[in-house]
């Protein structure tokens, strides 16, 4: 019972800076297990940086951060933290799926390497067991014709869609996606979509980075504004993005519709 009560994500007055910039500027956010929460806000507003150190890609300069309980990154000695060591980092990241703008498939595999790589390679999952899962997501992710296809033989959907089966290999308990559909022509966008809708039924924690409001206002449990650093609204679909009580978000939505 503890564990159920226990955020999937919480983030506490957590910091980060580039040299003099400030990106973020003390986030305090709560994920519970089995929630879709998405992020929205305008560029540079400090979201794909605060989904980036959630899995440690980048290291937080103030704050804590912890998933499923455990902090990322880090270990606690006392009242300070610890950096971990690359292969203790790499064993916690393993639980957090993430999907970039970008793709960023290995260009010389096929569907089915990169979607088998990570376990084999991060996990050392025996090869059949991971080839046997990898077949089956690429077919939930409707790609079961393209198993050995390269990327340079994809559309930037089928390339999202296989990013996707390749973070669900490794068996996440969260995923985390930055702006999925931003880089995909308006055509490409509903399928990675359908694909975020299914994982959300199915009762996968997901933290979205998007500018897809629809996606939002169907999928996510909450919405969470962000704007220069710092999370100014936060609160159910409806509440957000319909009446909105800041203006801020009033003004970025309008922008928008």
């Amino acid at each position: 019972m503890a564990e159920a009560m226990t955020p999937m994500v919480e983030a506490r007055a957590v910091r980060k800076s580039f040299g003099p910039l400030e990106v973020l500027k003390g986030i305090d956010l709560d994920v519970a297990v089995d929630q879709v929460v998405c992020l929205i806000g305008p560029s540079g507003s400090g979201k794909s940086t605060f989904l980036r150190c959630i899995n440690h890609l980048e290291k937080i300069d103030g704050g804590a951060l912890t998933v499923g309980g455990e902090l990322v990154g880090y270990r606690r000695q006392g009242q300070r933290l610890y950096e971990l060591r690359d292969p203790e980092v790499c064993a916690r990241r393993a639980g957090i799926g993430m999907v970039f703008q970008h793709f960023n498939l290995f260009p010389n595999l096929s569907a089915l390497g990169n979607v088998t790589i990570g376990p084999v390679r991060v996990k050392k999952e025996p090869k059949e067991v991971v080839r046997a899962r990898a077949v089956a997501l690429l077919e939930r992710v409707g790609l079961a014709d393209k198993i050995d296809a390269y990327p340079n033989q994809l559309s930037g959907g089928q390339k999202q869609r296989v990013a996707i089966a390749r973070a669900l290999a490794m068996q996440p308990r969260l995923m985390l996606f930055d702006e999925p559909t931003s880089a995909l022509d308006p055509e490409l966008v509903g399928e990675v979509l359908e694909v975020m809708r299914g994982l959300a039924a199915e009762g996968m924690t997901m933290l979205v980075v998007t500018h897809e409001l629809t996606f939002a206002r169907e999928v996510a449990d909450r919405v969470v504004f962000m704007d220069q650093g710092a999370i100014v609204e936060a609160g159910a679909p409806q509440e957000v993005l319909t009446d909105p009580r800041e203006p801020r978000t009033r003004a970025f939505l309008a922008r928008l519709l």
